[in-house]
This record gives structure tokens, C-alpha cells and sequence, in this order.
């Protein structure tokens, strides 16, 4: 018989009782939600009753965009992201080869946009430190690494290879060769322990499910496969696999993939000049980026995906990427019939160079965007990364949140960690406080997006999933936090206040610089696969 468990004295998130604080959950469904007196009088033989004293109850996060081995290995390996110099990032190389001999170095962070010396290590002064050992080191966006010559002589095809420098960062096929060999160099032991360590850190920020988004030239199918056979201990999140490639739909079926998708590379990135644009770089006037897939590569897998029920999806940054998929996407209606194409939830990732028309046609495609506000947090604004790259005007249009849900676009937000760290209540906070006015969303809709929405992105659209409803999975999260205040003096406006009189049951606190709050617990399906230590005693 399924155990039942009653939460009371708390603030539970649900649109079915705005002002409830107590649910109730039998086996791995929640099954009533209400105030505290009604529900002692309807469960007050639950097997397990816990007093929240006032902490909020909200579905559990989705984080629909991530890199688990990669993020594991950064976050017990070699983290770069708090070098604030050249040099700084060189001595932190030089530690981690003494303090660990004989091992491949990965390392992960590095952005020399930040340093006062403007420029990456050359691959002399990494091998000045490393001597013999295999040394790779990614960008923060991972569209680039610096490689010791001790790598660099494992996989000779890269000195070939579009985009190999003698002395400075290894981009597109080049870097691709290189982390392969890094990640070949890899004891499944040290996979396992850092698809673990990630897992287990993702439940601590109230996360029941990640989007794996995998591929031949991210982290490989054997890596990947084992992701998702350690996901299925009830113990730890749930993993939602993506394989980036065309034409490897029986890949994606052996694999268990729920789609050809994720990072499918159109183009590259801003920080490694590798997104595809349709005027040049204002940093670098030479060069429009990379794209690697051309509108017919964009049109056959959409078709071919359909076809196999499976999502299709890409990677696509700049404006020509954008254009291109566009492009792919009529193509594709052409053959398929709209019904056909928009029914299979087909989704982009980043997509933070588009425009109001192209998000109106990417709705009526029934296109879903995976998107990512600590891009913006990190490289918006007037001094940021992004008006370096491309010039404020162009700046300013990217990650145009706000835009794309009115055009009806679904969101479903995420980290891409490692390359902005996982942080659910961060990305929200982003998202509502764009560095671009009217970019952002609002706090409900931000919220939804990193919850609901990312449950949608993986195709389940029973309208229950991602919400604490009855007859909804008992998947949700508890947390220490101060509430949100919102007073709304007209229909039109809501502004943030401080009045107790104008206290309304809502989200935490999300006003810059606000508390983050802390998780307590996070339930997948009724299963805790998070507990903090002494909180929360039944």
C-alpha cells in the first residue's frame, strides 16, 4: 500500500488554492491541497506528517539545458571561473598538475574577456607549467579550449583541422578533435564519480530533472549512455537525454534519447566568435562566425526527425543560424504539412538572436525555446561580453525573453552548465531583470518557465505535470524563503512593496539582491532524492 504524507503549516505554490498551506501526498501523487484545518480532518491518518513552519512548497525545477560529466569534472576538478588574470589561471594549472601527477587535466572556465591582459595562455606557457602532462582547458562557453602540446600530439587530425592555431585557442573541428581526446582520456571511474557529484548537486538547488544535451562532439554516446543508466536510481534526478546529430535517428533509439536535439551545432558562439551573423563581428570585422549546418542539413533532419517521432532541435545563436532554421523549418512544412511539424514540439537552443517576426513564425511552427538568462547576467549590458562582440545596438537585442513568449514561443529555461553555474532562483531573478528593458519576463512567467515549461520542452503536455494540483506527480521542492510582495494598485501595473498590508501568497523574494532561498527537500514523484541534513523532522 502507498504511504501518504501531509505537509502542513507552510506556503504552497498552486493554482487550484491561492491561500493554501497544507498537501497532501499518497505514493507518488499528490492527492488533495488546502488549508491545515481540513486537511488534519481529511489525513490525519497519514503515515507521515510534516510542520513546515511557513517554508514555501513549488514544483520541483527543471533545468532544461545542461552537461553533466563536464560540469562534475569542473566542479572536482579544475574550475577557472574565478581567474581574474593570465596569470592567476596558469598558476591554478600549475597546482592542479602537482597536486595531481599522472592525471589528464580538465579544466573548465576560463574567460580572458575579464582578464587585464585580454588574451588566453599560448600553448608554450601552458606547456611552461604543465611539462608532460595532458592539458585541456575550455572556454567558459565551451566553443573553444587551450590544449598543452602533451594533448595536442594524441590527436594529430586536429593540426588539420578548421580551426587549429599553433599558440592560441582550438576552435571548431579543431577543438572538437581535442576534447574528444580529453574526454577518451577519461577512466570510467572519474565519469561516473563526476556524473554523480553533478547529479546530486542538481537536487540540492530543487531540481528534479535535467535535459542531458549530448553529442558526438560534446561528450559522446558511451558517456551519455551511461548517464542515463546511473539516472535510474530513484535516488537522483531524472535525465531527459539528447543526442546532437544528423541522421543517427536508430542512435537515438538505442541511446533512449528523447530527441535528435540539444546541441546540434548550427553555429558556435559570441565569446569564441563562432556565432553565425549576418553583418561582422564589431570586435573582429573580419569574420561572421561559423556555421556548420546549411539549410538543406536543417531541412533533411527536421523531416527525417518528424518522421520518427522524435524532437528535432539545434544550437543556434546568431541571426544567420537563426535565419538559416527558419529557412529549414518552411522547407520542411512544404513536405510535412504544418500539423505534422508543429505537433512534434521540435525546440531550439539559446536562441538569443531573433526577432519578433521570426518569433511569431517559430510559434506557428510550434517551436520551443531552451534558454538561458545567465548568458545575459554574465555578458549583458552596455560593458558587457555581448557589446564588445557585436556593438550596443546589437547587444541590446539579444535574449529577447519577452518577445518570444508573446509571440507565443513555449520557454523552458536552463543553465547550460557549466557554462553559467546551476542556480534556478539566479536564472529566474535574470530573467525577470533584463539588462535590456522589456526583455524580461515577469517573476510568474520566469517561474513557470523554469518548472512547467521545461516538463513541456520533454514532451509531456497532460497540463498537470510541473504544477501542485491534484491528480499531479508528487514532484516539488521545499524551501527556506522570504516571500515575494507584490501590490497591484490597477490591473495594469504590479510593482514590488514592502507594505505587510499589500502581502499576497507568492514566490520568494526575487528583487535584486534578494535572499536566495535554500532548499530543504526536493521529491521526484513522491521519492526525496534530497534531504537537508536536520531540516524538516516528521
Amino acid at each position: 500500500m502507498p504511504t501518504t504524507t501531509l505537509l502542513l503549516g507552510g506556503r504552497i505554490h498552486t493554482p487550484s488554492a491561492p491561500d493554501a498551506t497544507a498537501m497532501a501526498v499518497t505514493g507518488d501523487t499528490i492527492v488533495w491541497v488546502g488549508q491545515d484545518g481540513p486537511g488534519r480532518a481529511l489525513h490525519g491518518d497519514a503515515d507521515h506528517v510534516i510542520d513546515l513552519h511557513g517554508a514555501f512548497v513549488a514544483p520541483a525545477f527543471v533545468d532544461a539545458h545542461v552537461h553533466a560529466t563536464a560540469t562534475g569534472l569542473q566542479m572536482d576538478g579544475l574550475d577557472l571561473t574565478d581567474c581574474a588574470s593570465l596569470a592567476q589561471c596558469l598558476h591554478a594549472v600549475a597546482t592542479h598538475v602537482r597536486t595531481h601527477p599522472g592525471q589528464l587535466v580538465w579544466g573548465h572556465g576560463w574567460d580572458q574577456t575579464r582578464w587585464p591582459e585580454q588574451r588566453p595562455p599560448t600553448r608554450a606557457e601552458l606547456d611552461a607549467v604543465a611539462g608532460n602532462t595532458p592539458v585541456y582547458l575550455s572556454r567558459i562557453d565551451v566553443h573553444s579550449a587551450v590544449v598543452s602540446t602533451a594533448l595536442l600530439t594524441r590527436v594529430p587530425a586536429a593540426t588539420t583541422a578548421t580551426g587549429f592555431s599553433d599558440q592560441g585557442p582550438l576552435t571548431r573541428d579543431a577543438h572538437h578533435h581535442a576534447r574528444r581526446a580529453a574526454r577518451d582520456a577519461l577512466h570510467p571511474d572519474q565519469r561516473r564519480h563526476a556524473q554523480l557529484t553533478f547529479l546530486r548537486h542538481a537536487a540540492t538547488h530543487g531540481i528534479a530533472a535535467v535535459h542531458e544535451c549530448a553529442g558526438p562532439d560534446i561528450s559522446g554516446a558511451e558517456d551519455l549512455a551511461a548517464l542515463l543508466d546511473l539516472a535510474t536510481d530513484p535516488d537522483l534526478p531524472e535525465v531527459v537525454g539528447y543526442w546532437g546529430e544528423t541522421g543517427a535517428v536508430d542512435t537515438a533509439r538505442r541511446l533512449g534519447a528523447r530527441g535528435l536535439a540539444g546541441d546540434l551545432f548550427v553555429d558556435g558562439s559570441f565569446g569564441s566568435h563562432t556565432a553565425a551573423l549576418t553583418q561582422p563581428y564589431t570586435d573582429h570585422p573580419t569574420t561572421c562566425g561559423a556555421q556548420y549546418l546549411d539549410v538543406e542539413d536543417i531541412t533533411e533532419h527536421l523531416i527525417a526527425c518528424t518522421r520518427a517521432g522524435l524532437q528535432a532541435g539545434f544550437h543556434v545563436i546568431g541571426d544567420a543560424a537563426t535565419a538559416a532554421v527558419l529557412e529549414g523549418l518552411r522547407r520542411a512544412e512544404t513536405q510535412l504539412g504544418l500539423p505534422a511539424l508543429a505537433s512534434a514540439g521540435h525546440r531550439l537552443e539559446h536562441l538569443e538572436m531573433v526577432t519578433a517576426e521570426q518569433a511569431a513564425d517559430l510559434a506557428r511552427f510550434g517551436v520551443l525555446a531552451s534558454v538561458q538568462p545567465g548568458f545575459d547576467a554574465a555578458w549583458g549590458g552596455p560593458d558587457g561580453m555581448y557589446a564588445h562582440r557585436l556593438g550596443p545596438a546589437r547587444a541590446a537585442t539579444l535574449n529577447p525573453f519577452a518577445a518570444l513568449a508573446a509571440a507565443g514561443v513555449s520557454l523552458a529555461l536552463g543553465s547550460d552548465t557549466p557554462v553559467t553555474p546551476i542556480g534556478p532562483w539566479q536564472a529566474i531573478r535574470a530573467a525577470v531583470h533584463h539588462h535590456t528593458a522589456g526583455s524580461g519576463l515577469s517573476p510568474r512567467a520566469a517561474f513557470t518557465a523554469h518548472t512547467r515549461g521545461g516538463w513541456r520542452a520533454a514532451g509531456h503536455h497532460d497540463g498537470l505535470t510541473g504544477t501542485l494540483v491534484p491528480g499531479a506527480p508528487a514532484t516539488y521542492a521545499i524551501w527556506d524563503a522570504p516571500e515575494l510582495v507584490v501590490a497591484a494598485p490597477d490591473s495594469r501595473v504590479q510593482r514590488w512593496s514592502t507594505d505587510p498590508r499589500s502581502r499576497v501568497p507568492g514566490l520568494p523574494d526575487l528583487t535584486p539582491g534578494g535572499v536566495t532561498p535554500t532548499c530543504l527537500r526536493t521529491v521526484l514523484r513522491g521519492q526525496p532524492i534530497f534531504q537537508r541534513e536536520g531540516a524538516l523532522t516528521s
